[in-house]
């Protein structure tokens, strides 16, 4: 007889390689039972699950920095939940996590690669945004790669994004000037007015190298690249001398079928400066001092931080992409409680 008592899981299931934009017809949705747990495993419910344009990365049968989702696989996604059930003495029945459980309502994991979490420390969404994988990008990928000094100009691409807004906040933090991109008059706002940036480029209403070339009159320093393309051309081609170029991202090259690099890379060349890509996930062993700087920055109201959730899992492939229409504002989430 069926056990009533047992939970049933909706899941997502990445069922054809997307050509361009994902549509819903590359996933299955469907429900199915969820597995019996085996000795050192662990059941948790999720409640946030993030979306992150890596996801569209994860899609492809391509050689990258972590292995594609294999067709049939539950999608790949980052969440934050709750252990419901467990026969694994690190985690106890309550116990809030953050790890990669999946596009799902429940995940069964031997707890590898998953974290406790303090859910009287800060709202659970926030442990997907600043003290999550963003946060983590943000923290590594400016302060290790990008190594900003004090007086410094930091320029940021998607700047009201989930991890560009975190980069602004940190270099004014440092002591460097903020000049941030984003599209259109409410996101600008946002990133001068409530984020504290020094300056903000509507890059769909200005020229974006005109603008970058007044507020960064003796040019840039370092250059967080979250969006590839024209933008980081115009970026190469302003560059201070010994400039540093952090790759973190390229979401205007996602859904292409062949990629536009950068024309201006001789920059690097005449301003002796580096172009360097770096993965969040290389810095695993140190995410605890960077939740520690980021925890005490969020207390002291010196980052803030915005999340854009939406709420049911059956959502998933339309609310992934609000990531490539620039429709999300924040870190994009999905309530699937």
């Amino acid at each position: 007889m069926p056990d009533h008592n047992q939970p049933v899981n909706r899941r997502w299931t990445l069922t054809a390689r997307p050509q361009g934009l994902p549509k819903r017809s590359d996933f299955t949705y469907a429900t199915v039972p969820v597995e019996v747990l085996q000795d050192g495993q662990v059941l948790v419910r999720t409640h946030y699950i993030s979306l992150d344009p890596a996801m569209r990365g994860w899609m492809n049968d391509a050689r990258s920095y972590i292995p594609p989702v294999e067709l049939g696989e539950v999608m790949r996604a980052g969440a934050v939940g709750e252990v419901v059930s467990t026969r694994n003495p690190r985690f106890r029945e309550g116990d809030h996590v953050a790890g990669m459980f999946g596009m799902q309502d429940y995940a069964v994991t031997d707890g590898s690669g998953v974290q406790t979490v303090d859910a009287g420390l800060a709202p659970l969404p926030l442990f997907l945004s600043a003290l999550g994988m963003p946060g983590m990008t943000a923290y590594f990928g400016l302060l290790d790669v990008g190594a900003p000094q004090p007086g410094q100009t930091v320029v940021v691409s998607a700047a009201s994004g989930a991890v560009g807004a975190l980069v602004g906040q940190i270099a004014r933090i440092k002591g460097c000037r903020a000049v941030g991109l984003a599209g259109g008059p409410e996101k600008c706002a946002y990133v001068h007015d409530t984020l504290g940036f020094d300056a903000v480029v509507d890059y769909k209403a200005e020229d974006v190298g005109r603008a970058l070339s007044a507020h960064c009159p003796d040019g840039i320093d370092v250059y967080f690249d979250n969006v590839g393309g024209a933008i980081l051309d115009a970026a190469l081609a302003r560059l201070a001398r010994h400039a540093r170029v952090v790759i973190c991202g390229a979401i205007s090259q996602y859904n292409s079928s062949a990629v536009e690099g950068p024309k201006n890379y001789l920059s690097l060349l005449v301003q002796h400066a580096r172009m360097e890509g770096f993965v969040v996930f290389d810095y695993a062993s140190r995410y605890a001092e960077g939740m520690q700087a980021m925890a005490g920055w969020l207390k002291d109201g010196l980052v803030k931080s915005r999340e854009d959730i939406v709420d049911g899992l059956e959502t998933f492939p339309e609310t992934l992409l609000k990531l490539f229409s620039g429709e999300n504002f924040g870190k994009l989430c999905i309530k699937s409680v």
